[in-house]
């Protein structure tokens, strides 16, 4: 039985048609991604499916060449109704997170690069910023540097809060202060310290307020605006601390719990508790000699032996 060379060339043509039309689909998403300047979530989920679906189509089409897999394909046919029953059983989940990526990609609820937040039934699931999208699945990198990776279906049936639409973000920062403040001093500081803060946009629509009285003060409470969430923890941590400095600069206390201990006072109610202790540990003593007290031959004395009535008589 000879090799036959062109079922062999045609199921190559076909095996390399199918892989070099796979790297072109992904050049151009490429080049469709530089051009834009932007990763879009559709282009991410469209080129995974176009992808899937070639290397399927091209795969089948190679095989098909085989008479085996003809043979393989007709009783496949034959019993078509039932597996696709069972297929369709096995893989609901699968083409559940296939459906989903359609639904996630045509409404555009996020998208590559954006800081979202994945809230299912009241809980955190993750959070964190979308770098890719698969046929499968979301992948997420979260601020601890871990990657998480959620099935599209649970993205789908969840809350997702996207915290990169809004064009501000407002984080607020709280300071306490002496009831002895003049709290127009107070606010004065921190809206000059807001305004010539680089990373803070918007300084003018913050206004300074007492939120709380505290048993140590007054708390004040502002919010400050950045243009994304990365840069409102370097703007707050920023702020926070030329408020210390402002405020020691200016005679304001930020007040703060304390311990004031007096030595000679310690000591001496340090002596008082050894002396006492020393006490109870004499009055709990045995005492070291368990005769002590105690006439040596009244201890050691055996009774008297008695005679008897016989042998007096005699």
């Amino acid at each position: 039985m000879g090799i036959d060379w062109q079922l062999l060339i045609r199921t190559a043509v076909i095996l390399g048609t199918t892989f070099l039309t796979v790297y072109f689909v992904r050049r151009f998403f490429r080049g469709l991604n530089k051009r834009t300047q932007k990763q879009s979530l559709y282009n991410k989920f469209f080129q995974s499916i176009l992808t899937a679906g070639i290397t399927i189509i091209g795969v089948y089409s190679a095989l098909g060449s085989f008479e085996i897999a003809k043979e393989i394909s007709t009783t496949v046919l034959q019993s078509s109704a039932l597996l696709i029953a069972v297929a369709t059983f096995a893989a609901q989940q699968t083409l559940g997170n296939v459906i989903s990526g359609f639904s996630l990609s045509s409404s555009k609820p996020c998208d590559i690069g954006q800081k979202i937040q994945i809230k299912n039934g009241g809980t955190v699931i993750a959070e964190g910023i979308v770098r890719d999208m698969t046929v499968r699945h979301v992948v997420i990198e979260q601020a601890d540097g871990q990657t998480c990776i959620i099935p599209n279906s649970v993205v789908d049936s969840s809350v997702i809060i996207n915290m990169s639409n809004p064009d501000t973000v407002a984080t607020f920062v709280q300071v306490e202060v002496d009831y002895a403040t003049d709290i127009e001093k107070a606010r004065k500081i921190i809206t000059e310290i807001l305004k010539t803060e680089p990373l803070v946009v918007e300084a003018e629509k913050t206004t300074v307020l007492v939120s709380a009285l505290t048993a140590n003060g007054m708390l004040l409470k502002f919010a400050v605006y950045t243009r994304d969430i990365m840069e409102s923890y370097l703007a707050c941590s920023n702020v926070r601390q030329r408020i210390v400095s402002e405020f020691d600069k200016a005679e304001i206390l930020i007040p703060y719990n304390t311990v004031t201990i007096d030595a000679q006072d310690a000591i001496v109610q340090s002596t008082q508790m050894q002396m006492a202790m020393n006490e109870a540990q004499e009055q709990k003593a045995p005492p070291e000699n368990p005769v002590e007290g105690f006439e040596k031959d009244h201890y050691l004395a055996r009774p008297e032996e008695k005679p008897e009535p016989g042998k007096e008589a005699q």
